[in-house]
């Protein structure tokens, strides 16, 4: 605040002039004398300027001495709205109160000038504190907003000043930004005004709000999907004119009452065309947005009818869970609990503690695994049953991706939290089931009965069906990827027991290793195999019989997994394969070979290796290996150079211009292939995770570590993990057209004149952002 100056002859004299004119003088005596020891003297020559229209920003208000001020707004060369001030009259008051402090007018010294002035802070506490003093500039306000040009120009000096402080609108120049806003028109909405519908509303201008609030959402069967809220300085209509024809992609709706700017569409194109960065804001910053919805409405165009019934899996689980809990003390007797879950027909139980707390559950499996096939006395408390601690999920979780915690973790029951921590439902296999009579769950569960061979591959046929359904009603990529990769991983366990019941007991502990794709988890309706067998170290006198067994119990899997749908491994990475078939002491010095000894080359071939789960088995072998490969690699960056130099063999299809790269000629012609564009980020998080000592092997996992051990950015991980999601889903949609469009085989070649406009910005978009990640990595593992 200004510091405060004593009082002097100029407080006697501001006083007496103060008491006696307008709008002072309707100030109580105390509040004048108040306005007075703030004063200051301060004299202007002619023809100095005092304020300039749209830019100077007015710190006090003034009282006219002595002398008098010229006021205009100049537009085109041409002085409008002019007007004249002299002694006794005051300037500033309705810049400050009214304008956000920036002058409305220019204001020139005519007359030498003598002038009083009162700092704006203290002119504002004294209108906040006397609504008469306040009212006096608002009406006058009001009354010269009734003259058109004058609401023009102060439209136009308030927006000047607002959007030059506000992304992308600060890029433009001063030429441009003046015809911003000379262009702009101010509009008013009330709450609860719906401006746009999705799919149907033309958008003609860009509203920028500069007062209030709306909200942003996708309606679909009913439900508010892809919510999104605009706040001040926020625009809307910028990605419609550009990329969707005008047509509105999402429903606007005023949420507070709402002041927005309208921006005609011609003048915003020619913007556009004048300045690419301001351009590149909306392609850019749009772009991320579209990246992180759902895409149900983005490929609707190019993919079958939906299901309805699959929308089931976008609700949220609070929609499907039992709210009516079942519980009792951890004391209690076995009997006692089932009763209770006989009486209110429960096929669970939770157990709390002492405290009245969660902490266990007990379900009917339990009851019959744990007490009565062991025998146990029905009088022994429940807590010596119950599986503890709970398998809990949050409400707000999609009954899809609770679906998917059911199979992967092969429960039946999860208990659900509120954002507190309580437990306040419970969802089971059995609800999920009853919503959605062929679910994936349910073709977990076939597969995890399957007798033969021929009941596997007739799952596994309905997989591309099921993928489908969930693309086309928004489900996330990465989602789906774990749902193929949960099936995947259920028909091959199932062949290896159905194969070990064959071939007999293993006669060492092993475990069966998936890598590459399968290894991440990333499989999608085209994955051929990668796959090993590691066994325990035996005597040298026992290797050939025990190493003979595991080779043909390989080949029985591998032809098995051929004949349901998983082709054959061209490069004969198999478990079939006698260099694939090794007890752990080999596998470990093929990767001390691969780290310490090879060329990039020689990488070049074996990187999938470096993405291993175990399958099936004993998976400490798994975790033994992968403590050798974390020891391997300390010290070493050769191998990390080397691992970047063959990652950096592999571009995204994007020429010089910023043009698609196609195939020229042959089956794929005018597309490209979008796998190999998504290598890039496949490699970026591999080297990065080894780089680290993070054990996942999923890529989106792999990512998400790396963000919390704080070697990625949240920028760098938003901008990294939206662009794999959206180049996977459009890689799920070729495949899915393919095989169900086309009568084909699936394939992963993308023509870009098949997408839309939108996607196309987006691909672009993305794969500028792949390149300055190769950049990252080249310059930080190979110094280039």
């Amino acid at each position: 605040m200004t510091k405060k100056p004593a009082r002097s002859a100029l407080f006697k004299e501001a006083l007496k002039r103060y008491s006696r004119v307008n709008p002072f003088r309707l100030l109580p005596e105390d509040a004048i004398e108040e306005l007075a020891e703030w004063t200051t003297e301060i004299r202007a020559p002619r023809g100095q300027l005092v304020a300039e229209q749209a830019k100077t920003e007015i710190g006090k208000i003034f009282y006219i001495r002595k002398g008098a001020i010229e006021l205009y707004y100049e537009r085109d060369g041409e002085k409008t709205l002019g007007g004249r001030l002299v002694g006794g009259e005051t300037f500033g008051g309705i810049s400050i109160l009214m304008n956000a402090g920036v002058a409305v007018r220019t204001a020139k010294v005519e007359d030498d000038a003598l002038f009083y002035a009162i700092p704006a802070d203290r002119f504002l506490a004294m209108c906040e504190q006397h609504p008469r003093f306040r009212s006096y500039f608002t009406e006058e306000f009001q009354q010269r907003k009734h003259n058109e040009n004058y609401a023009s120009i102060l439209v136009t000096g308030q927006a000047r000043d607002f959007l030059s402080r506000v992304v992308p609108f600060s890029f433009l120049s001063e030429t441009d930004l003046d015809e911003m806003v000379n262009a702009l028109s101010l509009i008013h909405h009330n709450a609860g005004t719906v401006l746009f519908v999705q799919g149907q509303s033309r958008i003609d201008y860009l509203y920028i709000i500069q007062k209030g609030a709306a909200e942003l959402y996708y309606e679909q069967a009913g439900e508010k999907s892809l919510k999104g809220y605009l706040g001040e300085g926020d625009t809307y209509g910028g990605i419609s004119m550009l990329m969707n024809k005008g047509m509105s992609i999402r429903t606007l709706r005023v949420e507070e009452e709402a002041y927005l700017y309208a921006l005609p569409e011609k003048i915003f194109m020619h913007l556009c065309h004048r300045c690419p960065t301001f351009m590149e804001f909306f392609t850019d910053t749009f772009g991320k947005r579209m990246l992180d919805r759902s895409y149900a409405e983005i490929f609707a165009r190019r993919i079958l009818p939906k299901d309805e019934t699959v929308h089931i899996f976008n609700v949220s689980v609070a929609r499907l869970m039992n709210r009516d809990l079942l519980s009792c003390n951890q004391h209690v007797p076995v009997q006692q609990a089932a009763i209770l879950m006989s009486r209110r027909k429960c096929s669970s139980i939770f157990v709390q503690n002492d405290e009245g707390q969660q902490i266990g559950i007990v379900t009917d499996t339990d009851l019959r695994n744990r007490v009565i096939a062991r025998g146990l006395e029905i009088t022994i408390p429940v807590s010596a049953i119950m599986s503890s601690p709970l398998s809990m999920i949050p409400e707000q979780m999609s009954v899809f991706e609770a679906m998917l915690e059911m199979m992967q973790k092969k429960l039946k029951h999860l208990a659900v939290q509120n954002s507190s921590g309580k437990v306040v439902g419970t969802i089971t296999s059995r609800d999920l089931l009853a919503a959605q009579g062929q679910s994936p769950l349910f073709i977990v569960r076939e597969i995890g009965s399957a007798l033969s061979r021929e009941e596997l591959k007739a799952q596994q046929d309905r997989i591309p069906g099921l993928v489908q359904n969930l693309i086309s009603s928004g489900a996330k990529a990465e989602n789906v990827t774990r749902l193929i990769a949960t099936v995947s991983d259920a028909i091959l366990h199932r062949l290896i027991e159905i194969a070990l019941e064959q071939n007999g007991p293993p006669p060492e502990p092993f475990v069966f290793m998936i890598m590459g794709s399968e290894g991440r988890r990333e499989q999608t309706l085209k994955t051929d195999q990668d796959n090993a067998i590691i066994f325990r170290d035996v005597p040298k006198d026992r290797l050939p019989d025990v190493k003979n067994y595991f080779l043909n119990l390989g080949e029985t899997v591998c032809t098995w997994l051929d004949e349901t749908g998983y082709a054959f491994c061209q490069g004969g990475v198999m478990a079939m394969n006698p260099s694939w078939c090794q007890p752990l002491s080999v596998w470990c010095d093929k990767f001390t070979s691969w780290i310490h000894t090879a060329e990039a080359e020689d990488l070049l071939h074996s990187s999938i290796f470096f993405d291993f789960r175990g399958a099936y088995g004993d998976f400490s072998l798994i975790d033994q290996l992968r403590r050798h490969l974390s020891d391997s690699l300390k010290g070493w960056s050769g191998f990390f150079r080397h691992m970047t130099e063959n990652a950096l063999h592999f571009k995204p299809p994007l020429g010089f211009f910023r043009n698609f790269v196609v195939e020229s000629k042959g089956e794929h012609q005018n597309a490209f292939d979008i796998k190999q564009a998504m290598l890039p980020v496949v490699d970026f998080a591999r080297i990065h995770a080894l780089k680290n000592g993070i054990a996942e092997t999923n890529t989106m996992a792999r990512l998400y570590e790396l963000h919390e051990g704080g070697h990625l950015s949240t920028k760098d991980y938003n901008d990294i993990t939206r662009s794999y999601s959206f180049m996977m889903q459009l890689r799920f949609v070729r495949q899915i057209t393919a095989i169900i469009e086309e009568n084909g085989k699936p394939d992963n070649y993308i023509n870009p004149k098949k997408l839309s406009r939108i996607e196309q910005t987006m691909l672009k978009e993305i794969f500028k952002r792949v390149e300055d990640f190769q950049t990252k990595m080249s310059f930080e593992f190979t110094g280039q």
